[in-house]
C-alpha cells in the first residue's frame, strides 16, 4: 500500500473510530485550568491575575472566559472570547458570592469536548467561619458546549454526595448534548443540599 492510501485509510480508521465511541457511549476525562499562567487579558494583555477578568486556553478550539465582578464569577465557553461572553453561562451568576476553582474537567466523546465539569465555592451567610467570613459551600457545575449554546445543565452538592464527581460525569454525559438552554431547568442531581439551596436563591 502506498504512503498516501495508507495515511488516508489512518484518516477514515480514525474517523470510523471516533463516531463509534460517540455512538457507544465513550467517554472521557481531560483538564485545563484557568489559573493566570494560562490564560491573558481581554484585551490580549500577557500579564493577568487570578483576580481579574480573563480568557483561558481550552480544549481543541475552545477557550474559556471568566469573567469578575462584584465578588462573583461567570464561566463560559466559545470559540473566542466575544462568542463566549454571549452565551447564557456569562449571565449564569448564583444569588449568593461564589467563584470556582481553578480546575477544570473536559467531558470528551472521543476527541471532542461536549461539557465541562467545576467545583465551585458559595458563600453562605447563614454560618460564620473562623475567619470571620462567611462559610462556603462546595458544589460541582456541570456547563453544556457547542454546538448550540453554552449553559449550565445540573448542580451536584459536594458535601451532600460522597460520589458527587462520578455523578456530575454521569450527568455531563446523559443530559449535556441534549439539554435545552432556556427552555430546560438545571437538574439537581443527588441528594441535595446547603450549596443548591444557595445557588438556587435569587
Amino acid at each position: 500500500m502506498s504512503p498516501i492510501r495508507m495515511t488516508l485509510a489512518a484518516a477514515l480508521l480514525a474517523a470510523a473510530f471516533g463516531s463509534q465511541a460517540i455512538a457507544q457511549g465513550v467517554f472521557g476525562s481531560s483538564y485545563s485550568s484557568t489559573k493566570a499562567a494560562n490564560c491573558w487579558g481581554i484585551q490580549g494583555e500577557k500579564q493577568v491575575d487570578d483576580n481579574t477578568t480573563r480568557v483561558c486556553r481550552g480544549k481543541v478550539d475552545l477557550v474559556v472566559f471568566v469573567n469578575e465582578g462584584e465578588a462573583r464569577e461567570t464561566i463560559s465557553v466559545g470559540r473566542d472570547k466575544a462568542a463566549a461572553g454571549n452565551e447564557p453561562a456569562a449571565q449564569a451568576s448564583f444569588g449568593p458570592t461564589g467563584s470556582a476553582l481553578r480546575t477544570i474537567e473536559w467531558r470528551m466523546a472521543g476527541s471532542e469536548p461536549f461539557a465541562i465539569i467545576q467545583r465551585w465555592q458559595l458563600a453562605d451567610k447563614g454560618e460564620t467561619g473562623k475567619d470571620g467570613r462567611p462559610a462556603t459551600r462546595p458544589m460541582l457545575v456541570v456547563t453544556r458546549l457547542p454546538p448550540g449554546p453554552v449553559c449550565h445543565v445540573a448542580y451536584v452538592d459536594v458535601a451532600a454526595n460522597p460520589n458527587a464527581d462520578e455523578l456530575a460525569r454521569k450527568a455531563a454525559d446523559d443530559l449535556a448534548r441534549n439539554f435545552k438552554c432556556g427552555s430546560d431547568q438545571v437538574k439537581v442531581i443527588g441528594t441535595s443540599g446547603r450549596a443548591v439551596e444557595l445557588a438556587q436563591q435569587h
